[in-house]
């Protein structure tokens, strides 16, 4: 049976936190890592394996999100909107980050990079810019559709058997993924109407 009584994976998460977004929410829960040959009940091992799993998913998706928001920035005209998006690229990153350090604390290893499909679409973005031009309009419609395939990622892990802490969190990047996808479509709608 391995110990992980000194294993700082087996801690709660400090006060050191870059953001703060986990404090309070992690602050009481303890995950235990699961190893090989523990005497945990099966089912435990493989919850805490699919709750890393689910994790990871989305942090690829926050990937993503972060990837795509900051080159839909590059590409934008309007000095205000580069700044929605650059703001947005930031929020994923720091989204990212959260979930980094709950994969950790969970005993997990975390993934890198994004998705294959999110690669496809920035390639899809940056192809169709050149051919028709970058227009800002073009820009938010991008980030709209990609929001969406975001919500359907958060959607699905809420439906997932995760612990406690992990559900907290990802309902919390749920609810901001959905602000960034009413506020890209609401900034679309209107500049669809002036523009």
């Amino acid at each position: 049976m391995t110990n992980f009584t000194n294993n700082p994976l087996n801690q709660t998460i400090s006060g050191d936190r870059k953001h703060g977004q986990l404090e309070g929410m992690m602050s009481s829960t303890v995950f235990t890592p699961v190893a090989a040959g523990d005497t945990q009940e099966p089912n435990a091992v493989q919850l805490n394996e699919d709750a890393v799993d689910t994790l990871n998913n989305l942090l690829e998706i926050c990937r993503d999100g972060e990837y795509g928001f900051s080159e839909c920035a590059t590409h934008t005209k309007a000095s205000d909107l580069k700044t929605v998006l650059s703001q947005r690229a930031d929020d994923c990153r720091r989204a990212g980050a959260d979930l980094v350090a709950l994969i950790r604390q969970m005993g997990g290893e975390y993934d890198e990079g994004g998705t294959a499909m999110g690669a496809i679409h920035r390639g899809w973005v940056a192809a169709k810019g050149k051919i028709t031009g970058y227009s800002d309009l073009d820009m938010l419609n991008e980030c709209e559709r990609a929001e969406d395939v975001a919500l359907a990622h958060y959607k699905k892990a809420l439906n997932r058997n995760l612990p406690e802490a992990a559900h907290a969190l990802v309902k919390q990047q749920a609810s901001g993924a959905q602000r960034n996808h009413d506020q890209i479509k609401a900034l679309r709608d209107a500049l669809k109407v002036t523009g």
